[in-house]
């Protein structure tokens, strides 16, 4: 038997809305517990290899560091996920500029991002598990980018631990969409992710500028400290003498997935924490995943009582590459009115 879905306020943002957090429960007894602000995934309680639960997402207790300090901790994001250069694009001959929010770049849908709007929220529970069905209207306008965009995400935290993400979206109006989900994980709990075992399933990453604009063609991953073919120790090369290494300030870049053909889920990346015996494995359907080592948390952030210190998180985020709508030998982001925009993305936690 599982635990009905629970609710209560977490907090109300300075606008007067009222934020709902939900508690979903599997039978193995985990627990995943989501904010309808950002879609923001706050805990996520599994076993390790000696049947304890453990808490293996950073996140905060309270609203207030999701409202102005978070570093899209547990979020959803969108219009666009990643970057966009210049905070600009041109689409169908009109100019849009967007705000700048990462040197000069969008970073991650703007200012007020998805990850900084209320959604919708309703629970449900099916023979799979318990789940949450988010909505969200992002008007014509909004952060810039055209078009009236009805967006839905569904989190399904199914039985077998895992958390199935399907994204949908429509427009009345061409606009670029990339949504992504920005869950920061840590297998053992506490402690950096310099130790957790990471296999990559990619033969090349877009290589970066130092503003982290995709440049040039892909680059192979062979020889370089980002060949992670085969299973290896996130912190044996983090530091290495590489350009793309210090331009990412570690790693920060989009691993272009070996998929079979485009948009099939597809294995992308396989996680392990030796400590607890956890596993995480990333499957989606988009053709990329940007690994993010945290590189920018540096302890100025307390949440749950951890510290969050320099590379106490990581990130894997599904995606088409970064800057896209500006690039035209990446797979089109734009959405067109009459189409939909369909993806998935499965988080499965095991115990090796």
């Amino acid at each position: 038997m599982t635990t009905a879905i629970t609710q209560r306020v977490f907090g109300t943002t300075p606008a007067g809305e009222t934020v709902t957090e939900f508690t979903l429960t599997n039978q193995r007894g985990s627990i995943a517990k989501i904010i309808n602000f950002g879609g923001i995934i706050t805990e996520l309680h599994v076993r390790d290899k000696n049947g304890n639960l453990g808490d293996v997402v950073l996140g905060f207790e309270t609203l207030e560091p999701y409202l102005e300090k978070s570093p899209f901790f547990g979020a959803l994001i969108g219009r666009v996920g990643n970057r966009i250069a210049d905070a600009r694009f041109v689409l169908d001959g009109v100019t849009y500029n967007l705000a700048a929010n990462n040197g000069p770049n969008s970073l991650h849908g703007g200012v007020q991002g998805f990850d900084k709007k209320i959604w919708s929220a309703e629970p449900f529970e099916n023979a799979k598990g318990q789940g949450l069905v988010l909505s969200l209207l992002s008007e014509d306008g909004d952060q810039g980018f055209p078009g009236n965009l009805h967006v839905k995400v569904t989190y399904q935290f199914t039985h077998d631990d895992e958390i199935v993400v399907d994204y949908f979206a429509t427009t009345d109006k061409a606009t670029p969409v990339n949504l992504t989900q920005h869950t920061y994980f840590n297998l053992a709990g506490n402690g950096d992710i310099l130790n957790h075992t990471l296999q990559i399933f990619a033969d090349h990453i877009n290589a970066v500028n130092a503003v982290q604009i995709p440049v040039g063609s892909p680059l192979p991953v062979a020889g370089t400290p980002f060949d992670f073919r085969e299973p290896q120790l996130i912190g044996e090369r983090i530091n290495a003498n590489h350009e793309q290494i210090d331009n990412g300030l570690g790693y920060d870049h989009n691993f272009l997935i070996n998929q079979i053909r485009y948009k099939s889920l597809t294995l992308a990346a396989r996680a392990e924490e030796d400590t607890s015996g956890r596993v995480l494995e990333v499957f989606t359907e988009e053709p990329g995943v940007q690994f993010y080592s945290g590189n920018f948390l540096d302890g100025s952030l307390t949440g749950k009582g951890v510290n969050y210190k320099h590379r106490t998180g990581f990130c894997l985020e599904p995606q088409h590459a970064p800057d896209s709508i500006n690039q035209s030998q990446f797979p089109s982001i734009v959405l067109r009115p009459g189409e939909e925009y369909k993806t998935r993305t499965i988080f499965k936690l095991s115990v090796k």
